[in-house]
Parts: C-alpha cells; structure tokens; sequence
C-alpha cells in the first residue's frame, strides 16, 4: 500500500530528483513532487513523496532531520477535504472603523 508523505521545510533550490533521493535510501519512491507558486513558478517550500513502501521508517528518520541547511517537517499527508480552512477568503467589512474613507 502506498502513503503520501508531506515534506515541509524544504530549501527553495531543492530539486524533486534530490528530494526523490533523500527518501529512496528508506524504500521505493513512486512519486515525488515540489508544490511551486502558479504565479512566479517559484518553489512554495513543501512538497509531497509519494512511497510504494519504507513510508513509516522515512518519516521515522526525515522528520526533524537537517537537509540541505534546513530542519525538515515529514508526516504522512492528509487528504484535501480533511484539512482545515485556513487563509483565503478576504471578507470586506462595512461600517464604522473602515479606513479609507469613502
């Protein structure tokens, strides 16, 4: 059975065949992606791998373990619908207080 692991704190430069790398000593990596921002194709500094086996060992011995100058961040991933809201979602208040003044 495969698991999809959440690979948080990684350096921008890294690239996916050095974060495929860093995982593959633990198992079989089926898949290993970097999550870029859609507007400047930068690296946003997380990242998903994607292990066909050796998941819980890399989580094991990834979590909290320094790579390319940076403590990472590794746990299994969660799917999207059972993550919490967060960020988003601009409400524009009316009324007193508002600056601007129209």
């Amino acid at each position: 059975m495969t698991k999809n692991l959440y690979v948080g704190n990684l350096p921008f430069n890294t690239t996916v065949d050095e974060l495929r790398e860093a995982f593959a000593r633990f198992g079989t990596v089926t898949r290993a992606q970097i999550i870029v921002d859609r507007n400047t194709g930068r690296s946003r500094g997380f990242g998903f791998v994607e292990m066909a086996d050796g998941a819980d060992e890399a989580i094991a011995q990834m979590n909290g373990a320094v790579f390319q100058g940076r403590q990472l961040t590794v746990n299994e991933a969660r799917p999207r619908d059972e993550r919490r809201g967060g960020g988003g979602g601009h409400r524009e208040r009316r009324g007193y207080g508002r600056r601007g003044g129209y």
